[in-house]
């Protein structure tokens, strides 16, 4: 097999280079020069974290009698790798992580599974993705996988990509089975042979220069992946006082071709006649630093909708593989809601349901929803389909709590579209999360403030602290008290702001 030296190797690009590359030749650039700058968000770093159990279990499926052999290039070293993956490819059984490194690149197989055909021994590779479809730029994924392996002399058969089938429902007990679902791309991935080589000497010529090449930030900086360079990149830019990207919702061509076309970055410099309605609010009062409020319609909005009223928020926790009988793979499991019941003559109660037991906690939350929303009076949420949703799929899962559960939906009322529509406070930068309109309405009440948890993020990684194995008595103590007052901010929130767009000065709450 043509098989690199260790100096050899050194000089060459990994994949997962070559995909930054693909992405952004800035990106690529800094990958290599200056990888110090690299800031990846909890949200990427979740992502790698899911990858990597996916890949886990993906070696027990594909590997189900455990003859197989993992080879772990951080512990064992490059050249040990790859020096071990040519031994193992003369063998007859599963391997994973086999490296291969050739014209200039090197990359890793998830899955490498022996086949006999003729006679002859070939090899099958299987790269495994946590995704639940087989995304845009996983075809340029495998292209590279395939080109890597057949310039180093693999044998190669085949290449499929395997992701997560999100209709699949766990039957519990460790039991996988069915859980990822194959894609053949053999005939494309062989077909891109010139394409991929040409990627490699374009990304090689990148690296060799001395000055970081000038790309100006954009759509490339989120998609396919969100760049860790992103803030290094935007601080060498200009800044501009009114960002144009406060600007809610740039989905019109029109609009979206001026900003490119013209390099706009300041709302001073987009044309009113561009701008929808909420664009064009966002865009004038945030320069003349006026307030827009509708409190005559706002109110009316809400009139109909009387007391005694129900404000409720849920925390939810998603797992790409799920761990509890009867659920699929990320779907959002509520494992908190707060409740504020503002009753007839302005007296304000809070209940609350949290399971930090480690059980499915599905059932107990729909019991406890229904027990505590009453059987009239209005439910306020902030962005209803939220809600909603998950009301539907406890229903689905528990059908004779199925009639309560949405007659509970029948009563809802979303005060995110009353204030869309009838609020705007320049603080909020074009953003109605609760997060931003809160702060202008009630200024004293700050999410900031609150130790430990204060974003929806931060609630889901406290969920999963908490249900630990390790994590010890009073630290989970400190968990469930951080979750309730979270969920309880937000509840509360909702009722601040019903009382400032209804007009109800008149009630101390």
């Amino acid at each position: 097999m043509n098989w690199l030296t260790k100096g050899e190797w050194m000089r060459t690009l990994s994949k997962s280079k070559l995909l930054a590359y693909r992405q952004c030749p800035k990106r690529l650039w800094l990958e290599i020069h200056h990888p110090e700058r690299r800031v990846d968000s909890p949200a990427t770093q979740a992502s790698f974290a899911v990858g990597h159990h996916v890949g886990e279990i993906a070696q027990k499926l594909y590997d189900p009698k455990g003859k197989g052999q993992l080879i772990d290039a951080q512990t064992e070293g490059f050249a040990a790798a790859f020096g071990r993956s040519e031994e193992l490819l003369n063998s007859s059984q599963p391997i994973f992580e086999a490296g291969f490194a050739a014209g200039g690149a090197l990359a890793f197989a998830d899955v490498m599974l022996p086949v006999v055909t003729s006679g002859n021994k070939v090899w099958r590779m299987i790269e495994v993705k946590s995704s639940t479809s087989v995304k845009d730029y996983y075809h340029d994924d495998v292209a590279i996988q395939a080109f890597v392996a057949r310039a180093a002399g693999v044998p190669l058969q085949s290449i499929s990509l395997a992701y997560i089938d999100n209709t699949w429902i766990s039957l519990g007990g460790g039991d996988y089975k069915g859980l990822l679902v194959e894609e053949d791309l053999t005939k494309e991935a062989f077909s891109r042979k010139k394409e991929v080589q040409d990627w490699i000497a374009d990304a090689q010529a990148i690296g060799r220069r001395r000055k970081e090449p000038t790309v100006c930030t954009g759509a490339q900086c989120t998609e396919p992946f969100e760049c860790g360079f992103l803030s290094y990149c935007q601080m060498q830019e200009p800044q501009s006082e009114y960002p144009v990207y406060w600007l809610p919702r740039i989905q019109t061509k029109a609009l979206k071709t001026h900003i490119d076309e013209q390099g706009v970055i300041d709302l001073r410099h987009v044309p009113d006649d561009l701008l929808n309605d909420r664009q064009l609010r966002v865009k004038l009062h945030t320069l003349a630093d006026t307030v827009y409020f509708d409190g005559q319609n706002a109110a009316a909005d809400l009139a109909g909708h009387k007391l005694p009223a129900y404000f409720i928020d849920f925390e939810t926790i998603q797992f790409a593989v799920p761990i509890w009988k009867g659920t699929r793979p990320y779907q959002q499991i509520p494992f908190q809601f707060s409740l504020h019941r503002l009753g007839r003559n302005g007296k304000l109660e809070s209940k609350s349901f949290l399971d930090l037991s480690g059980n499915d906690p599905s059932k107990a939350f729909a019991e406890a929803l229904i027990a505590n929303c009453g059987d009239s009076g209005p439910v306020f949420v902030y962005n209803a389909g939220f809600e909603t949703a998950r009301i539907r799929e406890l229903g689905d899962r528990f059908p004779k709590l199925k009639k309560t559960l949405l007659a509970i939906n029948d009563r809802v009322v979303d005060l995110l579209r009353v204030a869309e529509q009838r609020y705007y406070h320049p603080s909020q930068q074009g953003s109605w999360s609760i997060k931003k309109v809160l702060p202008a309405i009630a200024p004293e009440l700050n999410y900031g403030d609150l130790e430990g948890v204060q974003d929806g993020g931060m609630a889901m990684n406290a969920f999963l602290e908490a249900i630990a194995a390790t994590t010890t008595a009073t630290r989970k103590s400190e968990i469930e008290e951080q979750l309730l007052k979270y969920c309880g901010l937000d509840t509360y929130a909702m009722v601040r702001l019903w009382q400032f767009f209804s007009g109800r000065s008149d009630l101390e709450v």
